[in-house]
Order: structure tokens, then sequence, then C-alpha cells
């Protein structure tokens, strides 16, 4: 839904952005497709001990089964898994827990810029989600979750297709446009998303990658105290190709 074409130079930017979460233990069923090389064996032994149910970090227990229902409204299982079975609302949640930007209304030039809009983002999720709910209220008479499946699906055709677009829904349109582009990131970064689109890279370049190198602080609050320490240079000498998602 919503025309979420994507060309593979993107998918580039989106494992950048996403492997500030592809260290993270406590995911049930999300996985990235490039897994980092210093943490393999980790994910290979905390496999044996996989988590039954996923414990969102960010959004209230209700809130989340409706974003994972609108996620895989979004990219829904037809011949290839959805985005539910993909675990991308669990993805999100991480994101947004940690206040790490997908998309950017302005330029980032900054730790403290890219915080500035992960909160942002923080606001918009649950803004936009009280706004559905809101919406219909107003038109069918329940919350959205409550709603049958036709009604669920008309609305989001009105956020999503331009045809369909009605002026009193602006702030519901910015708000499935956040959505999506969370949600594209978060499916097209498995394994099951890429294997969707055919990507060669999956088995031929990135069969495993080296990860941001700053794992324990994955915001990068102290980064540039790291490039200040005699020690740090020649630590990170010679860790050719290491992608940091800032």
């Amino acid at each position: 839904m919503g025309g979420q074409n994507i060309e593979r130079r993107q998918i580039l930017r989106f494992i950048a952005l996403a492997s500030v979460a592809g260290t993270y233990p406590g995911f049930s069923k999300w996985c990235f497709a490039c897994v980092p090389d210093h943490v393999t064996s980790t994910i290979s032994a905390s496999a044996q001990t996989k988590l039954e149910a996923f414990m969102p970090l960010f959004f209230p227990p209700p809130k989340y089964r409706m974003l994972e229902h609108l996620t895989e409204m979004i990219i829904p299982a037809d011949d290839t898994p959805g985005a539910k079975e993909a675990g991308v609302a669990e993805f999100i949640d991480f994101m947004v827990a940690n206040r790490v930007p997908i998309t950017a209304n302005r330029d980032v030039r900054s730790t403290d810029d890219a915080l500035v809009l992960g909160n942002e983002a923080q606001n918009r999720f649950l803004l936009g989600l009280d706004w559905m709910n809101a919406r219909c209220k107003s038109e069918f008479g329940r919350g959205f979750m409550d709603c049958l499946p036709e009604q669920q699906q008309s609305l989001l055709e009105e956020l999503a297709y331009e045809a369909k677009f009605k002026p009193t829904n602006e702030s519901g349109r910015e708000f499935f446009r956040l959505l999506r582009d969370y949600t594209v990131v978060g499916y097209y970064t498995t394994r099951i998303g890429l294997e969707s689109l055919g990507y060669p890279g999956l088995r031929v370049v990135w069969a495993s990658m080296p990860g941001c190198n700053h794992p324990n602080d994955p915001e990068h609050i102290h980064l540039h105290e790291q490039a200040d320490s005699p020690a740090a240079a020649p630590s990170n000498a010679g860790q050719k190709g290491a992608v940091c998602a800032r």
C-alpha cells in the first residue's frame, strides 16, 4: 500500500540506518539481514533462547498491537511473508524508543540534531495513532482496531493515495508517510525483505558485515569523547568498511 517501491540503490542507506538495531538481543521476530561480524556468535547463542513475545520498549501494548496491524496492512503477506512475520513493528518500536530518525525534514549535522528529530518522531507516532483512533470514532463510532477490515482499509487508502485524499486528513497523511518510511526500512533490511526483492547482495556481498563499533553507545552521545581519547585512534585503525548509522 502507498506505493512503497524500493530502488536497490536505497538498500545501502536502509542497511546503514538499521544497523543500529542489529545487535539488540530483545527482538522476537525482527532480524537484521546483515549480521555484524562481532555479534554473530552472540546471535547464534541467543537463538536457542528466542523470546516468546516481544516486550515493547516505547509503545503501550494497545498502541503496539495497532502499530503491528498497520505495518501488515502496508506490506501484507502474499506469496512472500509480510511485515508482521518480519517483525517490523519490533524494529519501529526499537528505533523510536532509541530516538533514531529514519526520515528528516531538515539537515542533520550533529548527534544533537538527530536526537531532536528522534524526540519529534516519538511524538508524531503517538499523536498519529491517536489521530487514527479519533478519526475512526468520528466516522465509524469505534476505535481503529475495533473497526471492520473494510473500514480500516478505506481509511488507510484515503491516507495513502492522492486520488482519495481529503483535506481534513492532512495530519493523518503526514503520519502515514512517517509510518510507511519506518515500515519500509524495517522490512527491507531483514532477510525476508531482501529475499522478496531477489537482492543478490544478501548472499554475495553482505553474507555478514561489520556493524557500528560503538554498540554500547547507540545514540553516539559519547562519540566525541572517544575521538578525543589518545587510545581511541589505534583501536579504530584498520577497521575498513565499518558502518555507523548516525
